[in-house]
């Protein structure tokens, strides 16, 4: 079973993010989904850890800072609650590589809605632009794949 642990990065440049379109991996609960880079904590690693493997896996580029900007918890159907450490970076160097997972692509940030994409990710998002917002805890509650439920450090919001 994989850990329940993950991380997601959103890398930026030039008022974009480095999105991942999931369109390779079968049976994949992000199929057809546009989200940042990341993926399963492995045995005895740190968060840290965790998501400089995963992003360096992905695409290909070695980050030189980022910011733990929140936690996550995904709540959906019968499945195991799933905890995501959220971070940002804009300071990475080397050359985006081809991914095994799907098409790697610098996105403008204000088109991401535009994209496929999960509900929740519209909220975490905009808690990560908001300069008065460092640090976060999010609760998504999904069924059948649709948001039913989020809560902001304790508050539940409006959806």
């Amino acid at each position: 079973m994989k850990s329940q642990l993950t991380t997601l990065c959103y890398i930026e440049q030039d008022d974009k993010y480095l999105l991942l379109h999931r369109v390779k991996k079968k049976n994949d609960i992000n199929e057809n989904k546009w989200i940042g880079v990341g993926g399963h904590f492995e045995a005895g690693e740190s968060p840290d850890e965790c998501l400089l493997r995963e992003v360096f896996e992905e695409t290909g580029l070695t980050l030189n800072s980022y910011k733990f900007r929140g936690i996550v918890t995904f709540l959906s159907d019968d499945d195991p609650a799933e905890y995501m450490c959220l971070y940002t970076s804009d300071s990475f160097s080397g050359t985006i590589k081809t991914c095994d997972e799907g098409t790697l692509e610098w996105i403008k940030k204000e088109d991401f809605l535009s994209l496929e994409h999960w509900e929740g990710d519209v909220i975490f998002l905009k808690l990560l632009q908001n300069p008065l917002q460092p640090f976060f805890s999010l609760k998504l509650v999904y069924k059948n794949k649709k948001l039913e439920k989020a809560v902001l450090d304790n508050k539940v919001l409006d959806l």
